[in-house]
């Protein structure tokens, strides 16, 4: 079964997520469990945690079909002592919220070493970081999601991924999202039904399918190797259809969320009907 979704708005509360992501045609969803771009956000009340898994429970939305994003300022590979403590205790509220509302997984950018440290240390950093929120917060799945490989972001090597995950201490709590924006952008060709299954091959012999919790559909306005996080509606952008058809037609991608976050909203409910239509076409369907 495919999860296909977009990252809905939480706007007027997080309880509106589900119903936004229903009104699409969605049966996965991502969305901030607060302000994005702000550090310190209100706590969650029992009425709208209450409200958020009513919705869920309404339309259908178990935990493993959503995959919440924390907030862009959290960097959990801050080469200064005081940023890096900030980011860990806005990281660990986040995983907390997430249990609050029910759910299993985090998705999150790994971190950005800014030329002061060692891509070693950096990736170091940030294991340490999830083992500190894996022991501050049970059950949450910390998903690190590869990057499109801008100024000095880790996670655009399927290696850095691999190393930060061999760092960890519950293996059972750390799995990797992957973009395909961000995948093509780091320079891993997708254009391609053949060229998708090399990619995910070397993903699988560097990091492990078994890793896989999630994955942000997205086509990208930036060429291969280009290290630009620009994302596209899909078939507009340099990746094409046939990635996105070779994906819904495998079964390895199947039970994980499958979220949009292409740039016009309006036209996501035409996109996971596509997607849907590409798979019926495998399963033999219509």
């Amino acid at each position: 079964m495919k999860y296909i979704g977009a990252h809905v708005s939480a706007a007027g509360g997080v309880f509106n997520a589900p119903q936004n992501a229903a009104q699409i045609g969605a049966n996965a969803f991502a969305l901030f469990t607060k302000n994005q771009r702000q550090w310190v956000a209100k706590p969650l009340t029992p009425d709208v945690i209450e409200a958020f898994k009513a919705h869920c429970r309404q339309h259908g939305f178990r935990p493993e079909m959503i995959l919440p994003h924390d907030s862009y300022l959290i960097n959990l590979g801050a080469p200064e002592a005081e940023k890096l403590e900030k980011s860990r205790q806005a990281f660990i509220d986040e995983m907390q919220r997430c249990q609050q509302l029910g759910l299993t997984l985090l998705n999150f950018h790994p971190g950005s070493h800014l030329k002061k440290i060692s891509e070693q240390a950096c990736l170091a950093l940030i294991a340490e970081s999830i083992n500190l929120a894996h022991a501050a917060v049970p059950d949450v799945v910390a998903v690190i999601e590869n990057t499109a490989g801008q100024g000095s972001n880790l996670g655009w090597r399927f290696e850095h991924l691999a190393a930060i995950i061999e760092q960890v201490e519950d293996q059972s709590r750390v799995g990797v999202c992957i973009d395909t924006c961000h995948t093509f952008a780091a320079g891993y060709d997708l254009r391609t039904a053949a060229a998708t299954e090399a990619t995910f091959a070397e993903f699988d012999q560097v990091v492990g399918m078994q890793y896989l919790r999630g994955m942000h559909l997205n086509d990208s306005k930036g060429g291969l190797g280009s290290r630009i996080d620009r994302h596209q509606c899909l078939g507009d952008g340099e990746i094409g259809w046939e990635c996105f058809r070779y994906l819904m037609q495998d079964s390895r991608f199947d039970g994980l969320p499958l979220v949009l976050e292409t740039i016009q909203p309006e036209r996501w409910p035409e996109e996971i009907a596509t997607l849907r239509r590409f798979a019926a076409e495998e399963a033999g369907i219509g």
